[in-house]
């Protein structure tokens, strides 16, 4: 048959050294597979920010081998981040919600530095295997090779490989290689956010007294909210503050052109779209001296599929969403893993490899949907939207478990099943 007869192995070309691309990347390294990373930037580099590495991408990352690592560069003794508590933004900020807490460690997750998780992954890959200031302008058929994709890049060079992975993030240029609507893609979701790193001597100064006890905190109130954690062993608070329109629907409204997505702004800014908060907030906020603000967009109708022939999609290029259940970044993960798990398994080859994406797809975009939509309703009962509005029984009743599909989903599942039904399928042989 077939799928068993030698043939040379897969050549994967990977567009964008994000923390989901090199994820990526280093899974597709571990199982043998041969990849080029292409970046459009001059090095590695992540915005300074805090990221939620909840229990599911947590997993993936100790079976890659760089749990510990990660955790190490974190200066955090493991995974020490477990289930949120949920307060007022107003007031005496009430406690209003203390989400369950998951038996023994399974809920535990990592409020990981960005630049470092990105130097953790770094650490792993050959300096060979990254291409910089190599921005993906086109991918097209070979015409040299049957089945080969060839990749354009901005400075006129190109590359041929059997299967082009686009990791390149919410502004992605492969995306147009795979959905009909990318020209239209991403939409702007009527969301903003403040973001800020305060140091948390600073915060303390300030009058913030709040104990997180490895907790992230939310601070509720009507069209806004703020998530707050801390990074670096709890040496920094990562500081997010959200407001939201709930009046339109999602890309009913856009930017003007020229207007960044993110850009500095006056404090003063923050202030106003904040005004009235309890002192625990506004003692944070008048910490963020130079607030950056984020008009925070997304993929938005869902893609009709995550490939296209020989073409796949992760992360937020495939699926980018609001960030209000923190598993963006770990919903990204799983695409990785999972694509990683097929492309190398032992019968992938070139021949099959077309029904090998098409399973990967089958696995991964269902979930991805399911994610998208629950951390939308996230974001909305954050922000007094929920069925049951901003009390304590409210955001009780609202929130009820919903991190349990997302942070107890073993995608290792999913990869036995994909490999069931390829087998089924005939595109593998049952060994």
């Amino acid at each position: 048959m077939s799928t068993v007869e030698k043939q040379e192995p897969l050549k994967v070309a990977l567009v964008g050294a994000g923390v989901v691309g090199l994820t990526c990347a280093l899974a597709l390294l571990q199982k043998g597979v041969s990849v080029e990373i292409f970046e459009a930037a001059a090095r590695f580099g992540e915005i300074g920010a805090g990221i939620g590495i909840g229990p599911n991408a947590a997993r993936i990352l100790q079976r890659l081998g760089v749990l510990d690592e990660l955790c190490a560069q974190c200066k955090e003794p493991g995974l020490t981040m477990r289930e949120f508590m949920f307060y007022s933004a107003e007031g005496e900020h009430e406690l209003l919600f203390e989400y369950p807490v998951t038996e023994g460690a399974r809920g535990n997750g990592i409020g990981a530095y960005r630049p470092a998780f990105l130097d953790t992954l770094v650490k792993h890959l050959p300096p060979s295997t990254t291409h910089f200031h190599k921005r993906c302008t086109s991918v097209e058929p070979s015409t040299t090779k049957t089945g080969r994709s060839v990749l354009n890049f901005a400075d006129g060079t190109s590359f041929e490989a059997d299967v082009v992975i686009g990791a390149d993030g919410i502004k992605s240029s492969v995306r147009s290689m795979v959905a009909d609507n990318a020209k239209s893609l991403p939409v702007f979701s009527n969301t903003i956010c403040f973001r800020g790193l305060i140091p948390m001597k600073e915060a303390r100064a300030a009058g913030f007294t709040i104990e997180f006890h490895g907790r992230p905190l939310c601070f509720g109130s009507k069209d806004r909210h703020l998530i707050v954690f801390g990074i670096n062993g709890d040496e920094i608070i990562n500081v997010v503050a959200f407001a939201a329109d709930y009046t339109k629907p999602i890309g009913s409204v856009s930017l003007s052109p020229d207007e960044p997505w993110v850009k500095s702004v006056p404090q003063e800014e923050m202030f106003q779209v904040f005004e009235g908060c309890g002192p625990q907030v506004m003692g944070l906020l008048e910490c963020i001296k130079e607030p950056s603000k984020w008009s925070i967009h997304v993929v938005h109708p869902h893609l009709e599929s995550f490939v296209k022939g020989r073409v796949a999609l992760i992360g937020d290029a495939a699926h980018g969403m609001l960030p209000h259940l923190g598993s963006g970044a770990g919903q990204g993960l799983e695409d990785a893993y999972v694509l990683a798990g097929l492309l190398g398994h032992p019968q992938t080859n070139a021949g099959n490899v077309e029904v090998v994406l098409k399973a990967y797809d089958r696995w991964v975009r269902p979930r991805a949907r399911m994610v998208w939509d629950a951390t939308f309703r996230a974001g909305k009962i954050y922000d007094g939207w929920g069925d049951h509005g901003v009390s304590a029984e409210g955001i009780a009743q609202d929130i009820g478990t919903q991190w349990a599909p997302v942070w107890f989903h073993d995608v290792d599942d999913d990869i036995r099943a994909a490999v069931d039904e390829l087998k089924l399928e005939d595109a593998f042989v049952s060994v």
